[in-house]
């Protein structure tokens, strides 16, 4: 199986803290539509197995028209076998899910929707620059389910500055008593060039202490756990049958093709991304070119890739693919280098060996443990 992602780079506005690639020249999404179908076509002979997941991300895909959201499934299949069932997931943002376009959604057989809350505070979302209210949130649920679509997911962050303990509790009941399938909650990140950064790097702003983004992440873990959530990769939360299976692919090596300004792909060999240029990227699918930069990956950055991947997820690394997919070195090296994190309680080996985890206490330390068990 394969999974095919559709970057959509518009929005509205800019929220202060995304590092993602976007854009708020919407009067181009007719001419980026074009472009994707005609990627699409380019690239047809990418994938050699069948595309079990779809996911239109961005920016903000839930600003495509329903004509331009289906000439775009219509060209994947044609150019691609889809299986039957295939997962297809859309982001939206709250006020864009009106009643009309949640039945729209689901007239064209988009059975997953990603929608970016990230908080219930009305203050907070005004700071973070995010175009809905919090009172649409619920609504825009609402209508989902009354279209029909029975697999909803939610974004949240938290450790926004001067956050307490207590709203982002708030928060996190309040996304519980919404009922919905998964939840995926992130910490508030830093990147550089975003207006965020430069709010920190001004001094206008605090960044939370570690000591309270732990406390919140404890927090988020137990309260979902209570609440039926199973834990199944660090940022990500879902009731049981309900993971996300387009993103699991990113997390268990499954080859996917990225279609659209500043995607990228990966077929097991080597790793693609089309320029972060909406105009360029345009120009050049006009001619016929898909403009995009790769690397053939080495041995060296295969196993890095699995250990950066495997360790997110419950699963964990698995031992018997260390062993069978490079040489004893690399199983010698991650042996040696991960005893002091299990002698630390910071990773232990499941009951019959064969696999490596985080623990509960390693989980907040897991970019230098990650860093650690790499090889180069």
């Amino acid at each position: 199986m394969a999974g095919l992602y559709i970057h959509i780079p518009f929005c509205k506005s800019r929220c202060i803290y995304c590092g993602f690639y976007s854009t708020t020249a919407t009067e181009l999404i007719g001419e980026y539509t074009n472009a994707i179908c005609k990627e699409l076509e380019l690239r047809k002979e990418y994938l050699h197995e069948s595309v079990s997941t779809i996911y239109f991300g961005g920016g903000t895909p839930s600003l495509l028209s329903l004509g331009e959201t289906a000439r775009i499934l219509n060209a994947i299949y044609i150019y691609n076998k889809v299986e039957d069932g295939c997962e297809i997931t859309m982001e939206c943002n709250p006020d864009d899910v009106t009643t009309g376009f949640a039945k729209r959604l689901a007239g064209l057989n988009v059975n997953r929707v990603s929608m970016g809350v990230q908080s219930f505070s009305d203050d907070i979302l005004a700071f973070a620059r995010r175009r809905h209210k919090s009172e649409q949130i619920r609504s825009a649920i609402e209508n989902l389910r009354e279209a029909g679509i029975k697999n909803i997911s939610i974004d949240l962050m938290f450790g926004f500055p001067n956050e307490t303990i207590s709203q982002w509790n708030n928060d996190i009941e309040k996304a519980i008593k919404l009922n919905v399938e998964h939840i995926s909650a992130y910490s508030l990140m830093y990147e550089e060039g975003t207006a965020l950064y430069k709010m920190l790097d001004k001094g206008t702003i605090k960044e939370c202490s570690d000591d309270t983004y732990l406390e919140m992440y404890n927090l988020l873990i137990d309260k979902l756990n209570d609440a039926g959530y199973e834990h199944y990769e660090i940022s990500n939360f879902a009731k049981p049958g309900f993971r996300s299976r387009h993103n699991s692919s990113y997390w268990h090596n499954i080859p996917y093709l990225g279609v659209g300004a500043a995607a990228h792909s990966y077929n097991q060999e080597s790793r693609q991304w089309n320029i972060s240029n909406l105009k360029e990227y345009i120009r050049s699918i006009e001619h016929g070119i898909v403009p995009y930069e790769d690397e053939v990956l080495s041995t060296d950055s295969k196993f890095d890739d699995y250990i950066m991947t495997s360790l997110r997820t419950c699963e964990g690394i698995d031992i018997n693919y260390i062993k069978e997919n490079f040489s004893i070195e690399y199983y010698e090296y991650l042996r040696k280098e991960s005893e002091p994190h299990i002698k630390n309680k910071l990773l232990t080996l499941s009951d019959d060996g064969r696999r490596i985890h985080l623990t509960r206490k390693g989980l907040f330390l897991s970019d230098g443990i990650m860093s650690d068990l790499m090889h180069v």
